[in-house]
């Protein structure tokens, strides 16, 4: 039960938010009185919180059902707004359940039910089937992100999952891109529409076109990256085999980078962009599951190493950066001997790299054996990191929580000096193992 439900304005302040942008704003009042709402905005909008706000004031605090469901494609997009709820810190519960993860580790956080359960698809209608708890009271329903989730093949479980819902009084469905056909099975019949795909500024986005040969690809490449210098980026690949063969050879030419794709592991692609995030790593080399649907920072550009075949992952690449009010470019790696897509248009050629350099990142990131449920808090680390450890607050990087781990940025020359100093310390009564990944 929720006992320190917060206003809007003391959310906003917790996230460092300073208001809603129109888009959100809209989507609050519209999803509070209406009955089926589509919200289609462009990647970086803030969609996560224009449905999360809503949904919280609908929460009934004196019910201990499941009353919400957030239904995502991807296992990144559940992390992502379960980070978002915490930290709103309402008081409600919520848990995550989604593929790559131990369904022991589910059930043992489900024996609590909590208000609000996100998962992907798979793992949701598994708890369903295994009468993990009362569907009956789940009054709202998300679907976020929903072109994808019909991309990726979830329909048939989709259909199964509201087979489960008897007692739904309101469907919120999210969306990067307009061209979606919504089964019927949704039941979003005379749904309120609110499209702001067509408002986004695009005169903040450069596209910049790069010339090169297939063979001098990569040397091309690499010369890019150090006219762009200390910035953070994503170049994005087309297929894992090009991720391995860039990823490669930036670690020839000594260019601190991470990787993401759905090849890897789950494990492997949470570390990357917590190493992403916390400025370990400027470069993201990855597919287009990164292209929406991260908690990642603003970005100065994109790379397209390989070119999308559609126009939709093109959009939603470049969606990375120039969000919002930011500015940004997306570079173009063009072969010389072929011709663009058509659907690229209003481009400028880059004709002269200069040499801004890039410098090794300042931080590298720490594992720390202990997380949440060991009533562990981001200032139970950063005091053992500045009193122990002897850092600055201006050289402790970011914090990142997990249930059962964390990770904190550190000063990469003095993180050996940290791991001798503070391996096998105590958390609260927890003796932690600390140590670079």
């Amino acid at each position: 039960m929720a006992n320190n439900i917060k206003s809007q304005q003391e959310i906003l302040e917790k996230l460092n938010i300073k208001g809603l942008n129109p888009m959100q704003q809209d989507a609050k009042e519209v999803i509070e009185k209406t009955e089926n709402t589509v919200v289609l905005s462009p990647t970086g909008t803030g969609k996560t919180l224009a449905f999360l706000l809503p949904l919280i004031n609908l929460l009934d605090s004196e019910i201990e059902e499941l009353q919400a469901l957030i239904i995502v494609p991807s296992r990144e997009l559940a992390i992502q707004i379960e980070q978002v709820f915490r930290h709103m810190g309402t008081g409600f519960k919520l848990n995550a359940v989604y593929g790559g993860r131990a369904k022991s580790k589910d059930r043992i956080e489900l024996k609590h039910t909590p208000s609000v359960l996100i998962g992907t698809p798979g793992r949701v209608l598994d708890h369903f089937t295994d009468e993990r708890m009362n569907t009956d009271a789940i009054k709202y329903l998300v679907l976020d992100e929903f072109d994808k989730i019909l991309e990726v093949g979830f329909e048939q479980e989709l259909t199964q999952i509201l087979d489960y819902l008897p007692n739904l009084k309101k469907r919120i469905l999210t969306s990067a891109t307009s061209n979606i056909t919504v089964p019927a099975f949704v039941k979003m019949n005379e749904a309120k529409t609110l499209n702001y795909l067509e408002k986004k500024a695009s005169s903040n986005l450069e596209l910049k076109v790069l010339e090169t040969y297939a063979a001098q690809k990569l040397e091309t490449l690499v010369k890019l990256l150090k006219h762009v210098g200390n910035q953070n980026g994503i170049i994005f690949c087309n297929f894992k085999a090009s991720i391995d063969e860039v990823s490669e050879y930036l670690e020839m030419h000594r260019i601190s980078h991470s990787c993401f794709s759905g090849g890897m592991e789950q494990m492997d692609r949470e570390r990357s962009l917590i190493k992403f995030r916390n400025g370990s790593t400027q470069v993201l080399v990855a597919t287009d599951l990164a292209a929406r649907g991260l908690d990642i920072p603003e970005l100065s550009f994109i790379i397209h190493y390989e070119l999308p075949h559609a126009m939709e992952e093109f959009t939603h690449r470049n969606g990375r950066t120039a969000r919002v009010s930011a500015k940004g470019t997306a570079y173009i790696l063009k072969d010389r001997t072929k011709n663009l897509p058509d659907f690229i248009r209003n481009t400028s050629t880059l004709d002269q790299l200069k040499n801004a350099g890039i410098t090794t990142s300042f931080f590298t990131t720490l594992f720390i054996s202990g997380g949440r449920k060991d009533k562990i808090s981001k200032g139970d680390i950063a005091g053992t990191f500045m009193k122990k450890g002897g850092l600055s607050k201006d050289e402790l990087g970011m914090i990142e929580l997990k249930q059962d781990c964390s990770f904190v940025a550190v000063p990469l020359k003095k993180a050996d000096e940290l791991v001798d100093k503070l391996n096998n310390t105590y958390f609260k009564k927890k003796k932690v193992r600390i140590y670079g990944i």
